[in-house]
């Protein structure tokens, strides 16, 4: 008890991320891993460490948040299974790639990688998607995805859930099939992570991502059906914009 109460400090702002993070993936479909991965390398966590640590939390949270959106049948069984295949070798891939070069080469990279993303974030917040027909384009995007997912500690959601929104695709149902995927995808991004990086990878940082995500997942799938999207679009592309300009220059000294 007196171990918990010294650490909990430490612990408290990884909890805090990884609560929030997941919120907003489970009610989107996107941007826990980004939002995570952004706030993680910004305190100081090398894109190796924040990376790993983000999709060993993922690997619980995502478990809890497709136990919810199968419960709340927001699932669509065969976009699930074209996308998980070609989404676990993009995965493994990026994952390997990650683990076998410079950390304070890919940093600036990671960080410019998730900038742009969030201004996509923020364009994307203006336009209203109308439902049309099922997605033609859907293996290219899990191997993007996947791969996009582990080199950059977030993108799955982002690349994944937009494109298919774009193509028509219904949002309810893409959210919870997307997030449902994940949950394969991260447990192989993880599995790739603990070969190449060992268990050093997997810090403090991933102990508070996976409470805070645990917590807040069973929520996701409701959220799915109450918030406007273009609202939390918005929040999230502007924090992630911000975050990781900021990154970019703390990156290349500009800020010293």
């Amino acid at each position: 008890m007196i171990e918990l109460m010294h650490i909990l400090p430490a612990l408290a702002p990884f909890i805090l991320i990884g609560f929030a993070a997941q919120m907003v993936d489970g009610a989107l479909g996107m941007a826990y891993g980004v939002i995570s991965s952004t706030l993680l390398i910004t305190m100081g966590v090398h894109p190796k460490a924040a990376s790993a640590g983000v999709h060993a939390a993922e690997t619980c949270t995502t478990a809890v948040s497709a136990i919810s959106h199968i419960y709340h049948r927001n699932l669509d069984w065969k976009l699930f299974v074209r996308l998980v295949i070609p989404g676990i070798i993009g995965g493994v891939s990026g994952a390997y790639l990650l683990s076998n070069i410079d950390s304070s080469a890919v940093k600036p990279l990671v960080q410019t990688y998730l900038a742009a993303i969030g201004l996509w974030l923020l364009w994307r917040s203006t336009h209203v998607i109308h439902p049309t027909g099922n997605p033609k384009i859907v293996g290219p995007l899990g191997l993007i995805g996947g791969f996009l997912d582990a080199s950059g500690g977030g993108g799955w959601g982002p690349v994944v859930t937009s494109n298919l929104l774009l193509q028509g695709s219904n949002p309810r149902m893409t959210i919870g099939t997307v997030n449902t995927a994940e949950f394969l995808l991260t447990l192989s991004i993880s599995a790739t992570f603990l070969v190449n990086l060992g268990w050093q990878a997997f810090t403090l940082a991933t102990t508070g991502l996976l409470i805070g995500g645990v917590i807040a997942a069973p929520f996701g799938a409701y959220l799915a059906k109450r918030i406007p999207s273009n609202r939390l679009l918005f929040l999230v592309g502007t924090v992630l914009t911000l975050t990781s300009a900021y990154g970019v220059a703390k990156s290349l000294g500009v800020l010293g």
